[in-house]
């Protein structure tokens, strides 16, 4: 045994000094080919940050918090923009299905018909340079009827508010909203803190009707 040890080990240490060996430079006078270039490293294919819209804002997802069928998203603005941004009212949704098609969904300002506590009215919120707002989509996952096809988003784009351009926002898993079609949505509100991977707190406030955003 000692003796196979020992063979195993000189191989090995003939192997490393033959790897530590300099590597003999190539004659030039000889005047042959050059050896080819070796391949090119491939380019990254990590997904790129979120760029910052031409208006000057940026929507992305904080996570998704699901408990008894109901799931609540996150969803965060933030100011990337070089002037103020004023938001009032609520994000507007659209989810297209797995082939980008775009799903037939009824978006529902606060959440009563879904759940309580996430009715709080919008506020009208001044962003500064660098400053977010936070709000979120609530669904539930439910099948109520087996005749019609459950609804799954793929893809989600967001508008800050009803009448404002819309943009993709990348989801860490689907929207499921089996077959009952409706999507809650939270007013803005400011974020006060830096971002986390929960959902707003809701609030027990009444209800109130959207207020289309603007400009300063």
């Amino acid at each position: 045994m000692r003796t196979a040890a020992a063979r195993i080990g000189a191989v090995a240490s003939v192997a490393l000094l033959a790897a530590c060996a300099p590597t003999p430079a190539p004659d030039r006078a000889s005047g042959g080919p050059s050896e080819p270039a070796g391949p090119t490293p491939a380019a990254s294919t990590a997904p790129s940050a979120p760029t910052c819209s031409p208006e000057g804002i940026r929507i992305t997802e904080l996570g998704v918090d699901a408990a008894m069928g109901l799931r609540a998203m996150g969803l965060e603005l933030v100011n990337c923009g070089d002037r103020p941004y004023v938001l009032e009212g609520h994000p507007a949704p659209s989810l297209r299905d797995a082939d980008r098609d775009p799903l037939t969904v009824h978006v529902i300002p606060g959440a009563r018909p879904i759940t309580a506590g996430f009715d709080h009215p919008p506020t009208r919120i001044v962003l500064r340079p660098g400053e977010r707002a936070t709000a979120a989509l609530l669904w539930r996952n439910l099948v109520t009827d087996a005749t019609v096809v459950a609804s799954n988003g793929a893809y989600l784009d967001v508008a800050p508010v009803r009448g404002r351009p819309a943009y993709p926002v990348e989801l860490d898993g689907p929207i499921d909203l089996g077959n009952t079609g409706r999507l809650g949505v939270s007013a803005w509100k400011r974020a006060d803190r830096p971002s986390s991977t929960q959902p707003p707190a809701p609030s027990d406030l009444p209800s109130s009707a959207p207020t289309p955003d603007s400009r300063l």
